[in-house]
């Protein structure tokens, strides 16, 4: 196979889902109904006529769509009085549309079910093998919603998208991922394409440290800050951008790489080619090799948090090195976009203080001083369901079904 040709996958939908051919009478109802709520999410309640005239279909096509999405409990409806007339007013059902969000990681796939009042309805993760290929990761993804959809009691119909975050850059033009990846498996292949036609709904993809930072001002405790910046350390080190209350994408959007931010002029080689970046020695990878030396068994993530607790020496040293690299990079950043809140988060945010406080020396050493002094830096309330809320977020907003 030439290097760069994607794999070819195989066509399939999830669990007993059957779309039907793209022009079928049952494929088009179906748009026509997101088409609709749509139009509910971004207007709230409106007549029947209203919503005719917003969506561009017939009245009659409305009329028998929304007394079918009546019947699903997708929405709810109203007598109601129009220019003097008798007519039927139609909103939606908090508990009938959801969004859904998707986090696709090196070793996992989580998936949640967010109501259009920002409320989780279900929330699962499945561990997945070590360099699975993306249609093993997208069949399981597949699987879990329809497992949650039914746990939910939710018809397939009323999802209005699924968002799904990659741990790599993603170019925005086609929706694929790019070299430099942690899922290298995944490089080239449109995985907005082909997801969508497996989960039967829109899909919206972005990189899984900008849906990190999109949950923190959503979901978190800072929810409505302005500027933000997002730090996850995983596997990779990447950092979603909050700039002036919007997540920033620069020019095509590759953005946050900070993995790749050279701390080390002679240190070992990067994946990306580059030396001594930060990934080579500060991310959760690179700790659990230099931990497992003369283990007896194998050292995984959750086994560093536990060392930790139990104050183990080189542990602790392995930790406070690398928080002391993510906080010279994490300065970088404050010093070039002046953020009010910087957020540590991945899978190790179970250290709590243990991380946070060498990523703040390192933080303050490299800052200037008054951004310094004006920058929090604060481990993330969300651990590892960030990056599926965010994706979860990232339908609701294009949706604009802000209700609560």
């Amino acid at each position: 196979m030439p290097e760069n040709t994607a794999p070819a996958l195989r066509p399939r939908t999830a669990a007993g889902v059957h779309p039907g051919k793209p022009g079928s009478q049952s494929a088009l109802r179906q748009r026509n109904q997101q088409r609709i709520l749509s139009a509910l999410a971004t207007g709230g309640p409106q007549t029947q006529a209203e919503l005719s005239r917003q969506t561009g279909l017939s009245s009659a096509t409305v009329s028998n769509i929304v007394r079918e999405m009546n019947g699903n409990r997708l929405v709810i409806t109203e007598p109601t009085t129009s220019s003097g007339r008798r007519a039927l007013s139609v909103r939606l059902n908090d508990t009938g549309a959801v969004a859904v969000g998707i986090d696709i990681g090196r070793r996992h796939v989580r998936v949640v079910l967010a109501s259009l009042g920002y409320r989780i309805l279900e929330e699962e993760a499945v561990p997945l093998p070590l360099g699975h290929c993306a249609e093993e990761g997208m069949d399981a993804a597949a699987d879990l919603l329809a497992k949650l959809l039914g746990q939910a009691g939710v018809d397939r119909a009323a999802v209005l998208g699924a968002g799904v975050g990659i741990p790599g850059p993603i170019d925005r033009r086609t929706g694929t991922v790019v070299h430099g990846a942690i899922l290298p498996e995944w490089v080239g292949i449109n995985i907005r394409e082909a997801l969508a036609e497996r989960l039967g709904t829109p899909v919206h993809v972005d990189n899984d440290a900008n849906l990190g930072a999109l949950a923190q001002v959503t979901w978190g405790p800072h929810r409505g800050t302005d500027n933000l910046v997002f730090v996850k350390v995983a596997s990779g080190i990447g950092a979603g951008l909050v700039i002036n209350g919007a997540l920033f994408y620069g020019h095509l959007g590759i953005t946050g790489e900070i993995g790749h931010a050279t701390v080390s002029e002679h240190g070992v080689v990067c994946r990306c080619g580059n030396r001594g970046c930060l990934e080579t020695v500060a991310s959760t990878s690179v700790m659990i090799e230099l931990l497992s030396r003369g283990a007896g068994e194998p050292i995984q993530t959750a086994d560093i948090v536990d060392r930790a607790a139990a104050r183990d020496p080189a542990t602790l040293r392995i930790i406070d090195d690398a928080g002391l690299a993510v906080g010279r990079a994490a300065a970088n950043v404050a010093n070039t976009l002046n953020p009010e809140i910087i957020v540590l988060g991945g899978s190790l945010t179970g250290l709590g203080d243990t991380f946070l406080a060498p990523v703040r020396r390192g933080f303050i050493r490299h800052c200037v001083p008054l951004v310094g002094e004006s920058t929090q830096v604060l481990m993330s309330s969300l651990g590892d369901r960030a990056e599926a809320l965010g994706a979860a977020a990232l339908v609701l907003g294009r949706h604009g079904a802000l209700l609560g």
